[in-house]
Order: structure tokens, then C-alpha cells, then sequence
């Protein structure tokens, strides 16, 4: 199996996490300046690293509603669907970022040492979220 990508997309930032080759944990992999062509670098790591799907945090308002920072999202992903090779999806990220600060500070993190590690984290919470949900598909079912 080849590796699945996440990320959470942020007007200054886009944190991005890889799955392991058996699609069953997720790992923080880097941040992107959103002004430094995000969706090229985006490109070429699905290349490097041989990744058969993208998923994009969907930041949907606590309503299920969409809002702004969701329509960006949908925005940069039909940008990227027409560069890169692969599926992209998209997953509920809410609260990913607030659970993201919490489990850095509970690590004894401060949040200004978090800054750039912050939205990798919540990349991290959105594709390990999706992985689980699809190992849960995939369970067989009781007798």
C-alpha cells in the first residue's frame, strides 16, 4: 500500500502528515508557508512519496455549516486537483487545531515553541481520524 497525506490548510500555514505504508498511523511531516507555492510543494511530496490519496481538513463551522476559511479549502482543492496524480478528499477538521494546542501544552509545550509544529500536529488529528474511520469500514462485521 502506498501512503495517504493530510492538511490543514491556514492562510499563513499548511501543516501536512503522512500515514506509515500500512495506512494505519499518522505522522507529522512539515509545515508550508502558504505564501511559498504551497500547492507545488503539496505536489511534490505526493511524487516523493508515493502517496495514493490527499485528504484536506474541511473547517466546517460548529453547525455542520460552511463557512469562509471551509470555501478557501474547497478553493486550494480544486487548485490542487488539477496538479496532482492522486484523490483528493475532504474530512471534518473541527476543533483539530484547539485539540492540537491542547495536546502540545499538555506535553509541556509552550505555544510560542509550538508555532510552526502546531498545524502539523492538527494535520496529524485529521489524518488519523480519517485512517481510523476507514480501518472501522473495513472491519468484519460480528456473527
Amino acid at each position: 500500500m502506498n501512503r495517504v497525506l493530510a492538511f490543514d490548510f491556514g492562510r499563513a500555514r499548511i501543516g501536512v502528515a503522512i500515514s506509515d505504508e500500512l495506512q494505519l498511523l499518522a505522522h507529522p511531516l512539515e509545515t508550508i508557508s502558504a505564501n511559498k507555492q504551497p500547492a507545488a510543494r503539496l505536489a511534490e511530496i505526493v511524487r516523493e512519496k508515493n502517496v495514493d490519496r490527499v485528504v484536506a481538513g474541511m473547517p466546517r463551522q460548529m453547525n455542520g455549516q460552511i463557512g469562509t476559511a471551509a470555501t478557501e479549502v474547497l478553493a486550494f482543492v480544486e487548485k490542487l486537483r488539477a496538479i496532482l496524480p492522486c484523490p483528493i478528499v475532504t474530512w471534518d477538521e473541527r476543533l483539530t487545531t484547539v485539540a492540537a494546542h491542547r495536546a502540545l501544552r499538555d506535553a509541556g509545550k509552550k505555544t510560542r515553541q509550538t508555532r510552526g509544529y502546531v498545524d502539523q500536529v492538527a494535520a496529524q488529528m485529521i489524518l488519523q481520524s480519517y485512517l481510523d474511520s476507514r480501518a472501522q469500514e473495513n472491519e468484519p462485521g460480528e456473527l
